[in-house]
């Protein structure tokens, strides 16, 4: 399913999932059991309408004590479209959730007595056609990388050269397969979501790259293979 396959309504409130950190990206899969009544709620008046969320993100630590309440978030999101779900006998739901844009907070609505879950007014963030004359030669800095060693070793590399090496797929779609394939850190994650500037999120996937090399190399130096039982690199 492509971005350009699904229209938001960004003239419309959306219904706001924060979690502790960036869990879901445009193009990618994420699979959800929802078990907390207000969830449960925002799952259901989701289905009867346009069928998409917005994956927040907690700012800070106050979420810890205030989970419940109404701790502050980061004005980045991701909106979701439910792709798959299923209602479980107690109401709880199991779904798939597609990332499709990135978006930006604008103003959250106050509470409701009748509405459980939180909700805000966003705006799109780096919704650019041009996008793709600022990608010039990221596909192929990108194949030098995956190809060869030490990345060659991930398990999605192959995968994601493969998919690079698909004319058809935008470059900016490219990004975000990367961007799903890296173990990135939560605050990396949450900077590649912010980032509108497909150029500038291309520099941040590079970068993660170069730093995951240099991880694996150093690793890899410490010849772990020929540690005693039970040892491992930290």
């Amino acid at each position: 399913m492509s971005e350009e396959s699904i229209q938001v309504n960004f003239g419309k409130p959306i219904a706001l999932f924060p979690l502790n950190k960036a869990v879901l990206l445009p193009q990618q899969v994420l699979p959800l059991h929802i078990f907390e009544p207000r969830y449960r709620q925002m799952i259901a008046r989701a289905l009867d309408g346009s069928g998409q969320i917005a994956m927040a993100v907690f700012a800070g630590n106050r979420w810890r004590k205030e989970y419940h309440a109404r701790p502050p978030l980061r004005p980045a999101v991701c909106i979701g479209q439910i792709i798959e779900h299923e209602r479980l006998p107690g109401g709880e739901f199991n779904i798939l959730v597609q990332g499709v844009c990135r978006a930006r907070i604008v103003e959250e609505l106050p509470p409701s007595s009748e509405r459980l879950f939180r909700a805000a007014r966003v705006e799109p963030v780096g919704i650019d056609s041009h996008a793709e004359a600022a990608l010039e030669g990221v596909r192929e800095r990108l194949t030098e990388m995956l190809a060869e060693e030490p990345l060659s070793r991930l398990i999605r590399a192959e995968w994601v050269v493969k998919n690079i090496q698909n004319s058809a797929i935008p470059t900016e779609v490219i990004l975000e397969l990367v961007s799903f394939a890296l173990p990135t850190s939560s605050e990396g994650r949450y900077k590649l979501l912010a980032e509108g500037d497909a150029g500038q999120r291309a520099g941040l996937v590079e970068h993660e790259l170069r730093n995951l090399q240099r991880l694996i190399r150093t690793a890899a130096a410490q010849h772990p293979e020929a540690w005693p039982k039970g040892c491992s690199w930290n």
